[in-house]
């Protein structure tokens, strides 16, 4: 079992940064495949980035509409994944989620690879 707790996420201006995190509770945080979604109001969940293990390898994964101004990392000492958001616009306001998944088959941008879900933090970007 793990447990996902994000933080990070407020009001931001456009062209600004924001970073957010998701500490994972468990001794077995490296063995998990991270990716960071986010929905809006009225809108699906849509992936946002990944950052997933193959072999002994970590693999990072960007939607296109974020791909050159967030970052997806990790800290497996800390049981921490990051988000760093820099230049945000306003379509980029929704809520964060973390997600956590086992080892398992399915695309990265598929909220079914993972099994394990943080609560969310909203972000706002004004213009």
């Amino acid at each position: 079992q793990v447990q996902l707790v994000e933080s990070g996420g407020g009001l931001v201006q456009a062209g600004g940064s924001l970073r957010l995190s998701c500490a994972a509770s468990g001794r077995t945080f490296s063995r998990y495949s991270m990716g960071w979604f986010r929905q809006a109001p009225g809108k699906e969940r849509e992936f946002v980035a990944a950052i997933n293990l193959s072999g002994s390898a970590y693999y990072v994964f960007y939607a296109d509409s974020v791909k050159g101004r967030f970052t997806i990392s990790r800290d497996n000492a800390k049981n921490t994944v990051y988000l760093q958001m820099n230049s945000p616009k306003p379509e980029d306001t929704a809520v964060y989620y973390c997600a956590a998944g086992g080892p398992g088959s399915g695309p990265y941008y598929l909220p079914t690879r993972y099994d394990y879900w943080g609560q969310g933090t909203q972000v706002t970007v004004s213009s």
